[in-house]
């Protein structure tokens, strides 16, 4: 037999693990309603998802003819689905280098300013509070040929010559919907770095002014290795959201001229819904995921690389 002491002790582990399975399953009890609906609206259609995208299945009909690989082959083959990719990549590239570089001069004049701040800061945010659809609407009105602002400016102006249909013409239309998407999405970045602006030790600054370093040399050296933290997220975020674009192209292009303006998301779109090919958009919408993800991993390694460095 124990001793009085240790028969003591395995008293208290047993209450121990009682009260802590107790606590497991109080948990597990509020986080059932949870999984739940996740499972039944998310688990559930992402693997009916992969099996539609080894079918035929057209959307409507309940004939569903499996044609295994036969989708992913046509992917990998189809000269539409290479022009998008290459759209989408151009889309991608620009959007996050441009979204990130307004992002970054916004923060740091709102930081910077000594008047108005909250002004500024109001202005800068607010496209983000437009949905893409409004947005969209708001700049297929500015950039029309007929009628829109922006033309009207020019001829008033004397530079009707520059007045040309911004999203009628192939190679203007890309770079229109680019434009105003930055418009749109750069404030929301904006808050992210002016974040990581207020967390820098103004004494840094200070002490790189005293020893003579340059407006561009305190941000070169000082400023911009310690956004390093929201410059992953920033990063990352604007990467995804551009890789899946598809209001403003829905609104203001319906992916013309031709196929000029035509992502991986709108196609998926055009060939699920418009083609009644659901099959093959399904097939198509696995591939941009698996794309996605695997540029999103090697995006944050990369800059958890940097973070460490700094």
């Amino acid at each position: 037999m124990g001793t009085p002491a240790s028969t003591a002790g395995l008293r208290v582990k047993s209450k121990t693990r009682r009260k802590r399975s107790n606590a497991n399953s109080f948990a597990l009890l509020f986080i059932l309603p949870s999984l739940i609906l996740y499972t039944l609206f998310v688990i559930v259609p992402t693997l009916g998802s992969v099996y539609l995208s080894f079918t035929s299945w057209d959307g409507i009909s309940e004939d569903v003819r499996f044609i295994g690989l036969a989708n992913f082959a046509e992917i990998f083959q189809s000269p539409r689905v290479h022009n998008a990719l290459k759209n989408t990549l151009v889309l991608t590239i620009s959007l996050v280098l441009l979204e990130n570089i307004a992002a970054i001069a916004m923060a740091l004049m709102v930081d910077r300013v000594r008047w108005f701040k909250n002004l500024f800061r109001s202005l800068f945010y607010f496209p983000t509070l437009l949905s893409g659809v409004v947005m969209g609407f708001v700049w297929a009105m500015i950039l029309n040929y007929n009628f829109g602002v922006f033309n009207q400016i020019l001829n008033a102006v004397g530079l009707g010559s520059w007045a040309i249909d911004w999203l009628g013409n192939p190679d203007y239309a890309m770079i229109s919907i680019i434009l105003s998407t930055v418009w749109k999405g750069a404030g929301y970045y904006m808050i992210i770095y002016l974040a990581g602006l207020q967390g820098i030790p103004t004494e840094l600054s200070e002490a790189a002014s005293i020893d003579g370093a340059s407006g561009w040399q305190q941000f070169r050296f000082i400023t911009f290795p310690l956004l390093a933290g929201s410059l992953t997220v920033c990063m990352v975020l604007s990467t995804i959201s551009a890789l899946k674009i598809f209001d403003q192209i829905a609104v203001m292009t319906d992916g013309g001229p031709g196929f000029a303006t035509e992502t991986l998301t709108y196609i998926i779109y055009k060939v699920g819904f418009g083609e009644l090919r659901q099959g093959f958009g399904t097939a198509l919408a696995l591939v941009l995921f698996v794309l996605i993800l695997i540029v999103t991993i090697i995006q944050v390694q990369i800059l958890r690389k940097r973070e460490v460095q700094y």
